[in-house]
């Protein structure tokens, strides 16, 4: 009974993943004339090594055996692309098989760069007077990162929403020069720039 036990344990380790990705890669599909093209999409913060297996009908493919492509983080990667029989519609499946192994064998292609979201939610509100949300919102537009901005002097309706948040505050919500940046739903004021942000990201 003992050695069943065990050996049922041993199956149910071994069959779980080493890791686990924050995200899914995710299969995106892109027509162009009869073909279709199938990406992977890596939102984590980590490259991977990914395989895809496409089975299906109105459709001709490559007979060579799936390879592991790297998938950077927050990129976008060709995977495989089909050739659909004219006038028809492909039906397909796939299988992935996803490592954080990182082989040297793992084929490299072009990516493209892919916008993510942030380990906590990024919301930039922008006083009259700041000083530094200019600098901070360009290198936010460079980053990988999804995230929001609103300007007071747009959307004056929003200071008076976030004003109840500094009610038993020093801080003057009308003389601020930095921003008021929520993480996460947590509203910091003394975050000037990008790598500040970073560190508030990473906590």
């Amino acid at each position: 009974m003992l050695k069943k036990l065990l050996f049922t344990l041993f199956v149910l380790t071994s069959c779980t993943p080493l890791f686990s990705q924050e995200r899914p890669i995710e299969i995106v599909e892109e027509t162009k004339a009869n073909r279709l093209f199938l990406y992977a999409l890596n939102k984590n913060e980590q490259d991977l090594d990914v395989s895809i297996t496409v089975e299906g009908t109105n459709f001709r493919q490559t007979k060579t055996a799936p390879r592991m492509v790297r998938v950077p983080a927050a990129s976008k990667v060709l995977m495989t692309n089909l050739m659909v029989e004219r006038g028809k519609k492909a039906n397909y499946t796939y299988k992935l098989q996803v490592s954080d192994s990182l082989s040297r064998r793992a084929m490299r292609k072009e990516f493209e760069p892919i916008k993510i979201d942030p380990k906590k939610k990024v919301i930039v509100y922008i006083p009259e007077n700041c000083t530094s949300c200019d600098s901070l919102i360009s290198k936010l537009d460079q980053s990988r990162y999804l995230y929001t901005s609103h300007r007071f002097s747009e959307k004056p309706e929003l200071k008076s929403q976030l004003a109840p948040a500094f009610a038993n505050s020093t801080v003057n919500i009308d003389s601020l020069t930095t921003p008021i940046i929520s993480l996460g739903g947590v509203l910091h004021v003394k975050i000037e720039d990008y790598d500040q942000l970073l560190e508030e990201l990473n906590k």
